[in-house]
């Protein structure tokens, strides 16, 4: 009878002929012989329908409309009545077979890797262009162009198990069904669907924009698809609303039957989610990527057989289709593991290879000469102070790589404050008392003459040159420098990327120490490098690196940790502020500078809109000069002032003649005032953790109590939450975990410096574990045959990606 009905609807309610009887006399004859287990109270509800439908063909289309729809719903509920029902269960849903692709392999059709998208049928020059806007230019790319998220429609529940927030699919019954014009807007059309299932009803509404959706008769061909009582699936993302949860931009599709399979290609499914550009929407790039899934089955796969059963890895032309096309979770779980592991591997066969290859290379052994000055020995004696065990552990380990003919390559990272730049002049003495020239590399200018006045200081008294290469050296003592350095009587040179340009030999490089190493790329140092005949290299950072992202771009260095602060250092302090109670930093920088302290305010410098944050940084010198400190002498500190400049804002501030600095993050690293004791960081949470506990690193460089006050007035729960880790810790490293975390390794390490592959799919923050299992089996593999020669296919993917690398860093 519901068939019979559903024919009505679809034929406008004309009472159809059949091959006996018209549509009404059916039910009239159905109506009449109810089934015996039929209660009185059902029984007379089909009566009271029996005498409607005797007069079926005399009726108008509204009415006639009004009692197929009576009748649906009677039909629905006895059938109901009839069944048992267990409303815990979830509903089930059976899914057709998997889409089928738009471009179909045509007489065994293969695709390469390489192969332009352009050429691709089904693709064409249009959706190609769109795609080349993400980077997508051949096959791999469009194939290596993971889902960012997915979409769970696959979690199937009742409508009182709808959770706000979370996707999910319902299978229900429709009560009622209305489709109309907005009275608010003539050309949007809402169809609005009353439905129901034996835990609870629900309300879901669509919305069609457009003139053509609000005509008479397309409304109503859309209130004929979900008549009452017939069963729909319906998947989105739900929210809550004032009369209960419903769902956002629902998918729906009716049944045949509660059992019926979906046609849909979504509903009910694990929808992948991926980046997008202007122009190119979800659908089509979905129906582009499933086109050419079938066509890349013969790709080769790096890792043997015994390989991959050993691990319990499928092949990668199955994980390929299914990170892109996923049945369920655990489908989606066991391809992303081969994916991930596939990119940490030849992560970890890269870095070893190189580090293997830094070991075969030859470089002087720096040993003390006979006959020589023990510069190490008595720069020790005369600091002032005591080195740490850890500061005295880490030279150790410097000295014994220096010693050895093959060139080290080592990482000294320790927490603000820690000592690394006294240890790397200890290691550069070392080299000059071997009979070889050093070079200390640091990234900006107000970081290289911080170093350089220490090392006049410290080096003078032991008769050793040192000389300061910048940009704005001037020509004649730059020619001077150079020449000097040529003929091996300049000893120590230090400098920022000047040190990069082709005039600067050197006549026998021993040592080049990389301070705050993140900010240099690998073709930069490489540059440095080759300037020597194979010098030791040294690299330091005080933003202190979690394990798994020294294991990925650092696996090619020995790390040495000095995790242990010189004695006497207060802890510092940490507040958060809200904007309006920017007052109390202010008070508490009069109260600290009264004591002879020194104080900075430091605003943020975006790089997408640098001259207005320059701009504000300016404003908020002339507001404090002005308004709040017009007793102090307030000074002015960024990027755009010249190297003089600079220099007179950071000598006035270090000798007390000004008391207040506003600067941008030109102080980040490096400027080093001990009688500076408090930290103001305004809009905070536009920086990163490892920033901030940098800039934090300016104060409590001195006896005095200091203070870090973090000002911020976002919304944002995230940047809240990032913000209050500082407050709560002083550990650099655990900083680093959860800004490794929170935002993930490119935000951290800043732009791409590695010189290693972009990992597409890996976490560093989450993959830890495939991390460490891929190191293993690289150094398996690579201990076994160093070459990979017994393992072509993995050599060739290997030397596949260090020619894109190429490739891409020409192109840049």
């Amino acid at each position: 009878m519901q068939q019979a009905c559903q024919l009505e609807a679809d034929r406008g309610f004309i009472d159809v002929k059949g091959r006996q009887l018209t549509y009404s006399a059916f039910v009239v004859q159905s109506l009449s012989q109810p089934g015996a287990s039929f209660s009185g109270q059902q029984h007379q509800a089909l009566v009271l329908l029996l005498a409607g439908f005797r007069s079926y063909a005399e009726q108008g289309p509204g009415r006639r409309r009004q009692l197929v729809a009576q009748l649906r719903q009677k039909l629905h509920e006895l059938r109901r009545s009839q069944l048992p029902v267990l409303p815990v269960a979830p509903p089930r849903l059976r899914l057709g077979p998997d889409p089928a692709p738009a471009t179909v392999a045509r007489g065994g059709q293969r695709l390469e890797a390489d192969r332009p998208l352009v050429e691709i049928p089904g693709i064409g020059p249009k959706l190609a262009t769109l795609l080349a806007g993400l980077g997508l230019l051949v096959v791999r790319d469009l194939l290596h162009h993971y889902p960012r998220d997915y979409l769970d429609y696959a979690h199937l529940v009742r409508i009182a198990g709808l959770e706000s927030g979370r996707s999910a699919t319902i299978v229900a019954t429709v009560r009622s069904s209305h489709a109309f014009a907005s009275p608010r807007n003539p050309n949007l059309a809402i169809l609005e669907l009353q439905l129901h299932d034996v835990t609870g009803r629900l309300r879901v509404s669509r919305f069609f924009a457009g003139k053509r959706f609000s005509s008479p008769g397309w409304l109503k061909s859309q209130q004929r698809q979900y008549p009452p009582g017939a069963t729909v699936a319906v998947s989105g993302l739900v929210r809550d609303t004032p009369y209960g949860p419903t769902f956002n931009d629902p998918l729906i599709e009716v049944l045949e039957s509660p059992g019926a399979e979906v046609r849909s290609e979504q509903i009910g499914r694990l929808v992948p989610v991926y980046s997008l550009t202007e122009g190119l929407t979800a659908e089509r790039l979905r129906r582009a990527i499933a086109s050419l899934l079938p066509l890349v089955n013969h790709w080769p796969d790096p890792l043997p057989i015994p390989l991959r059963q050993e691990l319990g890895f499928s092949c990668r032309a199955i994980a390929l289709e299914q990170i892109h096309q996923p049945r369920d979770r655990e489908q989606l779980q066991a391809s992303r593991q081969r994916l991930v592991f596939d990119e940490f591997l030849l992560l970890q066969l890269a870095l070893g290879q190189r580090r293997e290859r830094q070991r075969r290379r030859q470089a002087p052994p720096l040993l003390l000469l006979p006959g020589q000055v023990d510069l190490v020995a008595r720069f020790l004696e005369r600091l002032p102070f005591q080195f740490t065990a850890a500061q005295q552990r880490v030279l150790g380990e410097i000295r014994a790589d220096m010693a050895r003919p093959q060139p080290m390559a080592r990482l000294v990272q320790g927490d603000v404050g820690s000592g690394k730049t006294v240890v790397a002049l200890a290691s550069l003495l070392a080299s000059i008392e071997a009979g070889c020239q050093g070079a200390l590399m640091a990234p900006t200018e107000v970081l290289a003459q911080q170093h350089y006045a220490k090392l006049v200081e410290w080096l003078n008294p032991l008769q050793v040159s040192v000389e300061l290469l910048s940009g704005s050296t001037p020509l004649r003592r730059r020619r001077q420098m150079l020449q000097d350095l040529a003929n091996g009587q300049l000893q120590l040179l230090v400098g920022t990327h000047a040190l990069l340009e082709d005039p600067v030999q050197f006549d026998r490089l021993g040592l080049v120490v990389v301070d705050e190493q993140h900010r240099f790329g690998v073709r930069q140092r490489n540059r440095l490098l080759a300037k020597g005949l194979q010098p030791h290299l040294l690299t330091m950072t005080a933003t202190p690196i979690p394990r798994t992202l020294a294991l990925a771009v650092h696996g090619d260095l020995d790390v040495s940790q000095i995790d242990e602060l010189p004695p006497g250092r207060t802890p510092i302090r940490t507040r958060l502020l809200r904007g309006a109670e920017r007052e109390q930093a202010w008070s508490l920088i009069r109260e600290q500078v009264a004591l002879g302290q020194r104080a900075y305010v430091v605003l943020p410098l975006v790089e997408e809109s640098e001259k207005v944050d320059l701009r504000s940084a300016v404003e908020v010198h002339r507001h404090l000069a002005e308004a709040v400190f017009p007793d102090f002498e307030v000074g002015l500190l960024h990027g755009r002032l010249n190297s003089e400049e600079k220099q007179r804002a950071i000598a006035a501030f270090a000798a007390g003649t000004c008391q207040v600095l506003v600067s941008t993050t030109v102080v980040e690293v490096g400027v080093d005032v001990p009688a500076a004791s408090v930290m103001v960081i305004e809009h905070a949470d536009r920086f990163g953790l490892a920033q901030l506990h940098q800039l934090r690193g300016r104060v409590g460089r001195g006896a005095a109590a200091s203070h870090c006050l973090l000002i911020n007035d976002g919304r944002n729960a995230t940047a809240k939450q990032r913000l209050e880790v500082l407050v709560r810790s002083n550990d650099g490293f655990e900083i680093a975990e959860m800004d490794l975390r929170l935002r993930g390794p490119g935000q951290v390490l800043g732009t791409r410096q590695s010189g290693l592959p972009d990992l597409a799919l890996a976490s560093l923050s989450d993959d830890g574990d495939m991390l460490e299992l891929a190191r293993d089996v690289a150094r398996r593999l690579l201990a076994e045959d160093p070459e990979l020669n017994s393992q072509p296919l993995l050599r060739q993917a290997l030397e596949e990606q260090r020619r894109r690398l190429v490739d891409a860093a020409r192109l840049n």
